[in-house]
């Protein structure tokens, strides 16, 4: 597949387009095992896009190849205390197993950090699995590196409690 037409857009959460794909990208990730394996609940697909759009926080990045919904990225802003700015915590990125290999996660980080930088954003964060190796190169690629404040203590590990 040659694609003709590449769009890499912020998605408009009241756009019913655009709300559709994220919806259909987020329960690919989900259905994915970087993603846990399991499909989004039906709650989550009814209410997701509408919950996103009560943040005033939060922005998608999408990427259409030939008008097709084809890759994904959730951002939430956040506070650098250090730096005293916003920073933004790209918190799911996907690109759909058909389009992998266009470049398409390259061009929705330039898209999501030229965002953050009109927001005056002092970094850009994500989170990825070990064993992703494929994301790692990926990310790394794009300058994001493993945080450390000093190198003797480490680098910062991403942790989680459910509540439920």
């Amino acid at each position: 597949m040659i694609p003709t037409d590449i769009r890499v857009v912020q998605a408009d959460y009241h756009n019913t387009e655009d709300a559709a794909a994220i919806v259909t990208l987020m329960n690919a990730y989900a259905l994915d095992p970087m993603g846990g394996g399991k499909a989004l609940s039906p709650s989550v697909q009814k209410c997701l896009v509408e919950e996103l759009s009560k943040r005033p926080y939060a922005f998608s990045v999408l990427a259409y190849v030939d008008g097709r919904p084809a890759g994904l990225v959730n951002c939430f802003e956040a506070f650098s205390t250090f730096a005293c700015r916003p920073l933004v915590n790209i918190h799911d990125l996907v690109v759909d197993k058909a389009y992998r290999g266009l470049g398409l996660s390259r061009s929705m980080l330039e898209k999501v950090e030229e965002i953050a930088s009109v927001k005056g954003c002092c970094k850009l964060t994500i989170e990825v699995l070990e064993g992703n190796e494929i994301a790692w190169r990926s990310y790394t690629g794009f300058g994001f590196m493993p945080y450390e404040l000093d190198p003797k203590m480490g680098t910062a590990q991403f942790l989680q409690k459910v509540i439920p």
